[in-house]
């Protein structure tokens, strides 16, 4: 075991960590705005307490992700100095322009929504809420044009007296094709994740209210008039992950084509596809030997794998083993490096985030089906079915990540230099597994924290945010008849 080792473990439990929040607050923020969107538009009282208590959840996971999310720039300087010190000329103008503009922008105005009820004009209130949502999704735009550089670096020279690279042509870098592509496809999958979190809470909620009846504890099930407010955030979620799901399949094959171009290696390790071939098939299932690089057993869709890679079902993907060789002719100053990524890893994980992502959409799809017109399932276990589709989102979104970044090993920047060269020389292993317990153990701890309030005002409901309108709320009040139990949260 070496610091590389631990370094890397530890960027990626991080980074995986932080992944958790990133979805739900790129698609929450739009799914809040949307939904006080129409309290302002119809004046319904539902919708005002949608807003309100998904508003909440949505701001219960921002703040982890912005804490999260800290963590990561630090370990640039801190096991990584060698890559800094490479990219910085590069990697840090999209940063800089996603903290600057796009993050002091979602800051800003997230601070004037959460006070500004009933301060500011309504339609004012409503255009901060959007400007956040906007902010957020900027944001996540700048930080994967910085990773997409990471994969395929343009835009840039490498100075040869100081072996850095340096940035020649900012409009490249933003408008890199593996930018926009990628992007298309973590905010589809954003918004796959967001529409199951409100179709999990409506789902648990209506379980309880349609099977539990109402147990004496203030809270535990929902108000009477709160079933309707559930119903159609139920479908709200599932109209939303039906269209995300739709651009995530036309994401997700345009990333193929990407990837084939400008990363065979993943693409080959991905499907497990030892030697290159002409009408290469997409496989199901497969056992194989690495060492010996074959395969005992694929079951394969014929040709599916050339139409993704190359919208021709007889195209030719080239194979591990091909790759390897082109890759050792072509960096011969790198001695004889072993240019495989971990192919289990990657075969596996490519299947789970396909398969737990179309799972999902279709839980969706079905549940769009089951409670058209004023239908509702009559069925338990449809509610708890639901529920699971939440956790089936967020595996998929991980393994989608671990794909493209364990993927693109052994390199930290695609032929351009290799992840043993960017750890930071003066970090030693006992410094690093020190710093990885730490910051595993503080994470353990935020998640009790995070998960332990969702429950909490999940449990409560949207009544203790705004009163429900038979208990005599109107829609300007928010707070008067709040369960004091329940913390304010600031609004």
């Amino acid at each position: 075991m070496e610091a590389l080792d631990l370094a890397r473990w530890q960027f990626g439990i991080t980074t995986v960590y932080h992944f958790l929040f990133v979805p739900l607050t790129i698609g929450l923020s739009v799914i809040v705005a949307a939904l006080q969107t129409a309290w302002h538009r119809t004046g319904k009282h539902q919708y005002l307490q949608a807003t309100k208590f998904f508003g909440k959840l949505f701001l219960i996971n921002f703040a982890m992700g912005v804490v999260t999310g800290i963590v990561q720039e630090f370990q640039f300087g801190m096991n990584w100095s060698e890559y800094s010190r490479f990219v910085g000329d590069v990697f840090g103008a999209p940063l800089a322009m996603e903290a600057l503009l796009a993050f002091f922008l979602e800051s800003t105005f997230i601070g004037l929504w959460i006070f500004g009820w009933d301060k500011l004009p309504r339609r004012v209130h409503l255009a901060c809420i959007w400007i956040v949502a906007i902010g957020t999704n900027l944001s996540a735009y700048f930080i994967l044009a910085a990773n997409a550089w990471m994969r395929h670096p343009v835009g840039f020279e490498v100075n040869e007296e100081t072996g850095r690279a340096q940035l020649t042509d900012i409009w490249a870098v933003l408008s890199n094709d593996q930018a926009w592509s990628t992007y298309l496809h973590v905010v589809a999958g954003a918004f796959i994740t967001a529409g199951l979190f409100v179709v999990a809470v409506s789902a648990f909620k209506l379980l309880r209210s349609r099977y539990y009846g109402d147990s004496g504890t203030p809270g535990d099930v929902p108000h009477r008039s709160e079933h309707d407010l559930f119903r159609a955030t139920l479908r709200t979620g599932m109209v939303v992950t039906a269209l995300a799901g739709a651009l995530a399949a036309f994401s997700g094959h345009h990333q193929a084509q990407l990837m084939a171009e400008y990363e065979p290696m993943k693409t080959a390790s991905a499907e497990a596809l030892w030697d290159g071939e002409e009408g290469a098939g997409f496989s199901l299932f497969a056992v194989g030997d690495i060492e010996d690089g074959r395969n005992h057993v694929n079951i394969q869709i014929p040709k599916l794998l050339s139409f993704l890679a190359t919208n021709d079902v007889n195209g030719e993907v080239a194979g591990i083993n091909d790759v390897q060789r082109d890759l050792a002719a072509e960096h011969p100053g790198n001695g004889e490096v072993d240019y495989r990524p971990n192919i289990a890893v990657l075969y596996w994980a490519f299947r789970v985030m396909i398969g737990f992502g179309l799972a999902g959409v279709a839980l969706s799809v079905a549940g769009l089906w089951l409670t058209r017109g004023s239908r509702m399932p009559d069925r338990p276990w449809m509610y708890r079915l639901a529920i699971l589709g939440l956790p089936a989102a967020l595996t998929a979104n991980i393994c989608g990540w671990i794909l493209t970044e364990m993927g693109r090993q052994p390199w930290v920047v695609v032929g351009e230099l290799l992840t043993a060269a960017g750890v930071s020389p003066g970090v030693g292993l006992g410094s690093v597994a020190f710093t990885l317990t730490g910051f595993t153990l503080l994470y353990g701890v935020l998640a009790v924290v995070e998960a332990g309030l969702l429950w909490r005002y999940v449990k409560a409901g949207p009544s203790h945010v705004v009163p429900n309108k038979e208990d005599g709320a109107d829609d300007s009040d928010d707070s008067d008849g709040a369960d004091t139990a329940v913390p304010a949260f600031v609004y």
